[in-house]
C-alpha cells in the first residue's frame, strides 16, 4: 500500500477540545501528534498563508526524520496533511528544527540540521524547498515535492538551527552552528560557524558565507550561532550567537564585504547574566529590536530566559534594555517573538507556570506569556501554562496570530503518549 494513503487516518476535521478550568478553555488542541506518518516532537512554531493555513515542521516521526505539515482550514474545524517525511540519507535532509517559511515564489523554504554531507554525526544538514504537485491533487495526502538547495558540508556551515530569511532580491540567508569559510582559521573547533548566504542563479542556488564566527571564548566575536537572522531597512543583517553553549552576542553585519561583510558587535549578554539565544529578532516600525534568549542550562551555564529590546540612541549607538527576566534557569523563551499592533509582546517559555499535574520537571510545563507596553515600562502577564498532559509541555515556538486575533503554536512534548513525554500538539489559544 502507499505510505502516503496509511495516512489516511490521520487526515482529521479537528473538534475543540473541551478543558477543566476557564484559563484552560482557552487553549483547543488542533493536533496531537503520534510518533507516525504525521511526525513527532515539532521544535519549532508555525507560520501561515493568506488563508489562515498553518504549516510547520515535527523533528522526529515520519519514516524517522522528521516532517513538514500543513493544517488547512475547513469550514469551522481543521484537515492535517503531512506534506513531506524526511529520509536522512546522504541526498535528503533529517531532524528539521526550524519552522518553514515562504519565498518569493509562494513556495516553502526551511532547512535540517542533518542529512546529507559529510559531518560524522549524521549529516551536515541541508537547505530545502518544498513545492506542491504539478498537478492537481484530487485527495488531501499529495506529498509535496522536495529540491535540496545545498548540501552542507562543514566549511560552509554545518548544522543549520535557525530558519531562511529573504532579502528584497530573493537571496537566502541564514546561520549554521559550525562551520568556517576558511578551515581551521579562529580559536573553535570544529570551528566556529557561519553566516550563509543562498543566491539563485539560472535554476539553482550558488552558496557563499558572508561572514564566519572566529572566537568561541566569551565575547570577541561570538561563536556557534543558533538563531537567524533579520533584515533593516537600509539591508544590514543582524543576529545573535551563543545559543546552546554560550551567553552570546548581538552583531551587525553591513554589506559588502570582499569577501566578508563588516561586522560589529553590538551587545554582549555575559554582561547581564540572562543569555543564550535562539531565535531572531523581530523589528518593529520604528527600528527597535525586540527578541528573546532562553538563557543556559547548568553545564553550560546558569542564565535565565529574558526579553529584551535594542533601540538606536540617535548618535550611531544602541540602547540595550532587558524587557524581562524569567525565574527558571534555561528555561526561557526558544521561539521568536510576535508583536501586535498595538505594541504587545507575545511569546512561550520551555519551562515555567504552575505544573499542576506535576508531569513535568520541577520547574514547570512552559507558559504562554504577554508583555504589554505600560507607563515607560512592560506588564509581564502569564496567559496560560501548560500542564504536560493533553494540552501539551515543553514549547519552543513562535506564535502566529489568526484574523480572530487567536494565537497557533506548537508544544514539543505532551499530547500524545506513543512518544517518551509525549510526541507533542498544535494548539490554538485565544486571549
Amino acid at each position: 500500500m502507499d505510505r502516503w494513503k496509511e495516512s489516511v487516518a490521520l487526515v482529521v476535521l479537528l473538534l475543540t477540545v473541551g478543558a477543566a478550568s476557564a484559563l484552560q478553555a482557552q487553549l483547543t488542541v488542533l493536533h496531537s501528534f503520534t510518533g507516525g506518518r504525521d511526525g513527532a516532537n515539532p521544535m519549532a512554531g508555525l507560520t501561515t498563508d493568506a488563508h489562515g493555513n498553518l504549516y510547520g515542521t515535527a523533528a522526529e516521526g515520519g519514516v524517522g526524520y522528521g516532517t513538514v505539515f500543513k493544517l488547512g482550514r475547513a469550514g469551522s474545524g481543521w484537515i492535517f496533511n503531512p506534506l513531506y517525511a524526511f529520509a536522512g540519507h546522504r541526498s535528503d535532509g533529517a531532524n528539521p528544527m526550524a519552522r518553514v517559511v515562504f519565498g518569493p515564489n509562494q513556495t516553502l523554504y526551511g532547512t535540517t540540521v542533518f542529512g546529507a554531507g559529510s559531518c560524522s554525526n549524521g549529516g551536515c544538514g541541508t537547505v530545502f524547498n518544498l513545492q506542491p504537485p504539478p498537478t492537481a491533487c484530487v485527495t488531501a495526502l499529495c506529498p509535496w515535492r522536495e529540491t535540496v538547495l545545498v548540501l552542507f558540508n562543514g566549511n560552509g556551515g554545518a548544522h543549520p538551527y535557525s530558519e531562511v530569511t529573504f532579502d528584497n532580491s530573493g537571496n537566502m540567508f541564514g546561520t549554521a552552528q559550525y562551520g568556517d569559510p576558511i578551515p581551521g582559521e579562529g580559536s573553535c573547533y570544529p570551528d566556529c560557524g557561519v553566516v550563509y548566504e543562498l543566491s539563485p542563479s539560472n535554476g539553482s542556488w550558488t552558496l557563499s558565507t558572508p561572514y564566519g564566527f572566529k572566537d568561541g571564548s566569551f565575547g570577541q566575536q561570538g561563536a556557534y550561532p543558533v538563531a537567524g537572522v533579520t533584515f533593516d531597512n537600509a539591508g544590514n543583517l543582524y543576529g545573535m550567537t551563543g545559543g546552546f553553549f554560550q551567553p552570546g552576542i548581538i552583531f551587525e553585519l553591513t554589506p559588502p564585504g570582499n569577501p566578508y561583510w563588516t561586522f560589529q558587535e553590538l551587545y554582549d549578554f555575559y554582561n547581564d547574566g540572562a543569555g543564550g539565544p535562539t531565535a531572531k529578532m523581530i523589528l518593529d516600525p520604528s527600528g527597535t529590536f525586540y527578541g528573546d534568549t532562553q538563557g543556559l542550562y547548568f553545564g553550560s551555564g546558569t542564565e535565565p530566559g529574558s526579553v529584551f529590546s535594542l533601540t538606536p540612541n540617535g548618535t550611531g549607538g544602541w540602547t540595550f534594555t532587558n524587557l524581562h527576566t524569567f525565574s527558571t534557569i534555561g528555561g526561557g523563551p526558544a521561539g521568536e517573538l510576535l508583536r501586535d499592533s498595538a505594541g504587545n509582546l507575545y511569546g512561550t517559555t520551555i519551562t515555567g507556570g504552575s505544573n499542576p499535574n506535576g508531569t513535568c520537571v520541577a520547574d514547570g510545563c512552559g507558559t504562554i506569556f504577554k508583555l504589554s507596553p505600560s507607563g515607560g515600562g512592560w506588564t509581564y502577564t502569564e496567559l496560560y501554562d501548560f500542564t504536560g498532559g493533553p494540552d501539551g509541555a515543553a514549547p519552543y515556538s513562535n506564535l502566529v496570530m489568526g484574523d480572530d486575533g487567536s494565537l497557533y503554536g506548537t508544544a514539543s512534548e505532551g499530547g500524545s503518549s506513543n512518544c517518551t513525554g509525549g510526541c507533542g500538539v498544535i494548539f490554538k489559544f485565544t486571549p
